[in-house]
C-alpha cells in the first residue's frame, strides 16, 4: 500500500520557474482583491459567465456535452435535465454552486468529498455515488488504429477509502501547520487524488472542482471569475501529458509531480491574467463601440461573439451585437459564416 507522506515535497528545492510562477500567482490575487474593491458589480457578471464556461468545460472534456442554449438555460435557470448528458451536467452545476456559496464550510475530508460525488450524481440514478469505487479501473489510452493502451493502474478498489483519508489528513496537517506553500500542496492532492482515482465515474470532474474548492480556501479566488476547466479544455493534452509524466513511480513513492505542479500553477497564472485584461475592460466607462473595439483589439485570428461577451460583461448581447455591425461596415472587422457558426476577424 503507498503511503502518504509530504515530507519529501516539504524539502524539495524548488526550481526558478516554479517559484517564479508561486511569487506571480500571488502578485495577481493581490492586484485581484484591489479590482473587486472598485468594480464589483461589472465583475460580478463574469461570474455567471465563468460558472457557465467551467460547467460546459470539465463535462466536455469527458465527452458528455449539450447545446450552447441547453448549457445557459442548465446553469442560469437551472431547468430540468432532458437526458443523462443533461443529468450529468445539471449535477456539475449544482457542485459548482455549493463550492462558490460555502467552500469557507466544506473541510477536506473523505466524508465531505462523497457527499460532493453524490451531489454530482444527484440527477441520475447511479448506485455508485457518493461511494468508493467497486471495480478496479485503469487510466487507459485509445488510438485511431483501435488499439487501448493502459497508462496507468489506479489503487486497487479496497485500498481506496484508506487512501483517501490518508491524503486528506496528509493535506490538512501541511496547510494547518503551514509546513508547505498551498500552491504546492494543491497540485500535489490533487495528483494523488487523480491516482488514486476512488470512484467508478467522475473522477476527473471531481477533481476539478476540488481544484476550485482548495484555492478557494486558500484565498485563490480567480477560478469565480475566470473558467479555470475551460482553460484546462483548451489544452487538454498539456495536461494528459503532465499528468502521465507525474504519474510514474507513483505506486512506490518514487514519482515526480513537479510537471503536473508547474502546469496547474501555469493554468491558474494564465486564469489570473485573463481577469486583469477583463477588468481593464470594464474600469472606465466607455460606449459599447469602444469597449467592443478594445476587446476586439484582444484577439488573435478568429473569434466569435460568445468571445467578445466574456471580455465585455458589462454590455448587453443587443450591444456587443451592435458593436460588431459597425465594426464590420466601418471595415474594421471581417465577419465569415452565419448563424452559430459566425466567426470576426480583425483587419487593422
Amino acid at each position: 500500500m503507498r503511503t502518504f507522506n509530504y515530507s519529501k515535497i516539504k524539502e524539495e528545492k524548488w526550481d526558478s520557474e516554479v517559484l517564479g510562477l508561486i511569487a506571480a500567482i500571488y502578485k495577481e490575487a493581490g492586484k485581484q482583491e484591489l479590482y473587486l474593491k472598485q468594480r464589483p458589480e461589472e465583475l460580478e457578471k463574469l461570474v455567471e459567465i465563468a460558472k457557465i464556461q467551467s460547467t460546459e468545460a470539465s463535462n466536455a472534456i469527458e465527452g458528455i456535452v449539450t447545446t450552447s442554449t441547453r448549457i445557459r438555460q442548465l446553469v442560469e435557470e437551472k431547468t430540468a435535465p432532458k437526458n443523462r448528458n443533461e443529468q450529468e451536467i445539471a449535477g456539475y452545476r449544482d457542485v459548482l454552486s455549493i463550492i462558490h456559496e460555502s467552500f469557507d464550510a466544506i473541510p477536506i475530508t473523505p466524508n465531505y468529498i462523497l457527499q460532493l460525488h453524490k451531489i454530482l450524481y444527484s440527477h441520475m440514478n447511479n448506485p455508485m455515488a457518493g461511494r468508493t469505487k467497486s471495480v478496479q479501473n485503469y487510466i487507459s489510452a485509445a488510438y485511431p488504429d483501435g488499439r487501448v493502451e493502459t497508462l496507468f493502474t489506479p489503487l486497487d478498489p479496497f485500498e481506496t477509502p484508506v487512501a483517501l483519508e490518508n491524503i486528506c489528513n496528509e493535506y490538512n496537517r501541511v496547510i494547518g501547520n503551514a509546513e508547505v506553500e498551498p500552491l504546492i500542496a494543491i497540485p500535489t492532492f490533487i495528483h494523488d487524488f487523480l491516482c488514486i482515482h476512488p470512484f467508478n465515474d467522475g473522477n476527473g470532474r471531481m477533481s476539478r472542482l476540488l481544484t476550485t474548492l482548495l484555492l478557494y480556501r486558500n484565498g485563490f479566488y480567480v477560478g469565480k471569475y475566470i473558467s479555470l476547466e475551460a482553460k484546462i479544455a483548451k489544452n487538454k493534452d498539456l495536461y494528459y501529458d503532465a499528468l502521465n509524466q507525474a504519474q510514474h513511480g507513483w505506486h512506490d513513492g518514487t514519482e515526480d509531480v513537479v510537471s503536473f505542479i508547474k502546469y496547474l500553477l501555469g493554468t491558474i497564472l494564465a486564469a489570473y491574467r485573463d481577469f486583469e485584461e477583463r477588468f481593464a475592460l470594464v474600469e472606465t466607462k466607455l460606449p459599447a463601440l469602444e469597449t467592443v473595439r478594445r476587446a476586439t483589439m484582444n484577439k488573435i485570428g478568429r473569434f466569435s461573439k460568445q468571445d467578445i461577451r466574456e471580455l465585455c460583461p458589462s454590455l448587453s448581447v443587443s450591444s456587443i451585437e451592435g458593436a460588431l455591425r459597425k465594426l464590420v461596415e466601418m471595415g474594421e472587422v471581417k465577419r465569415e459564416g452565419s448563424g452559430r457558426t459566425t466567426l470576426y476577424y480583425r483587419l487593422k
